[in-house]
């Protein structure tokens, strides 16, 4: 049976939900088996001991953007109508929420996505921590922050089209997206091999990286067989995370979509890695200070997500495996963020004695 006659048959939302919750379940598994956290690969980075977290990151990031650019150059998808590329942009807004995330996110240890690998498995800090990250982002979305966010935003902002795109900025065609992927692949084997990572890592963080491509060239077909519109877009968690809240609590028509399967999915993805591999563990808060701390990190990157696009996944995996000129923007100011608290963090504890931002989440 075609695309086209199974969309008829069940519509194209319930297609969209399916596919959300198939993909995130596993993207889910694969990121609870590599412990893949941009969190722990800016903290090697900026300690200058590259190891295993940083590996994975590399790993995820270039599967994603080679099997992407190679989806793109062969003709099988079309990113030309996603919203990183043909709307308008703001780079101000990118660069800005991409630091206010990454600061976020070391205080939080843990980004978006993390963090909802984390609750699967019984980390009540991550859970308390990611019911933040949706409110602070849908209020920055449609309420109380919102004319911050669309102030700020408006600072600088970059017309749709190929302006957005980073290629073009750069002056190269397709067959260049590609080679880059393939850069950051070999750094990533590299890293990988030499750190003689585990064959769960391996499979993890390739898996992980596939389902960045897996959503990309699901959506898009669903979009071609149907005859509504259908946005095109891969995993991200701020505004999936935002709606499915509002859903949570006012119910309405329209809600579900690609992203809202892609929250339960990779929820059900990662306790199910985790319960094979006998890894269920409920964790809480050690003290007060540490809560206050993943309390003020969720808000920024609540906040962050919504104003930068995306989050370490939507906008650094998702948006930057198209090579969008503002979700590259944003990845940089989550790295810069990150290594910047990160360092802080450093001078507290050679002042206290204590770890204020260990590397292992």
């Amino acid at each position: 049976m075609e695309l086209a006659q199974v969309i008829n048959t069940v519509g194209d939302v319930n297609m969209l939900v399916v596919g959300g919750v198939a993909i995130g379940f596993l993207f889910g598994a694969f990121a609870q088996r590599s412990r893949f956290c941009l969190r722990s690969a800016t903290i090697e980075f900026r300690r200058r001991e590259p190891g295993t977290k940083l590996a994975v990151w590399l790993l995820v990031f270039s599967v994603a953007l080679t099997g992407t650019q190679a989806a793109i150059f062969a003709g099988w998808l079309d990113v030309s109508q996603t919203r990183q590329l043909a709307t308008t942009g703001s780079m101000s807004g990118a660069a800005i929420g991409g630091l206010m995330f990454g600061v976020g996110m070391i205080c939080a240890r843990g980004c978006a996505s993390r963090l909802l690998v984390l609750s699967a498995n019984g980390n009540l800090r991550a859970l308390l921590s990611g019911l933040i990250f949706a409110v602070t982002a849908q209020a920055a979305y449609r309420g109380a922050l919102a004319p911050l966010r669309a102030e700020i935003s408006s600072w600088w902002l970059i017309e749709g089209g190929p302006d957005r795109s980073l290629l073009t900025w750069m002056g190269l065609d397709g067959r260049a997206g590609i080679a880059f992927g393939l850069i950051w692949l070999v750094a990533g084997l590299a890293l990988a091999t030499h750190r003689r990572v585990g064959l769960n890592i391996w499979i993890g963080s390739i898996g992980a990286g596939v389902a960045i491509v897996a959503g990309w060239l699901y959506t898009y077909a669903v979009s071609q067989a149907s005859f509504d519109i259908v946005p095109v877009e891969s995993l991200t968690f701020s505004g999936p995370s935002a709606d499915l809240l509002m859903l949570t609590v006012a119910p309405h028509e329209g809600a579900f979509d690609f992203g809202i399967g892609i929250m339960p999915g990779v929820f059900l993805g990662s306790f199910t890695a985790a319960l094979l591999a006998g890894e269920l563990k409920l964790e809480g808060f050690q003290g007060g200070h540490s809560m206050r701390r993943y309390i003020i990190g969720a808000i920024l990157m609540g906040f962050g997500a919504m104003l930068a696009g995306g989050c370490a996944v939507g906008a650094g995996i998702s948006g930057g495996s198209i090579l969008a000129l503002t979700a590259w923007t944003a990845l940089v100011g989550m790295w810069g963020g990150a290594m910047l608290t990160d360092w802080v963090f450093a001078q507290v504890d050679e002042d206290t004695g204590k770890v204020s931002a260990p590397l292992n989440a």
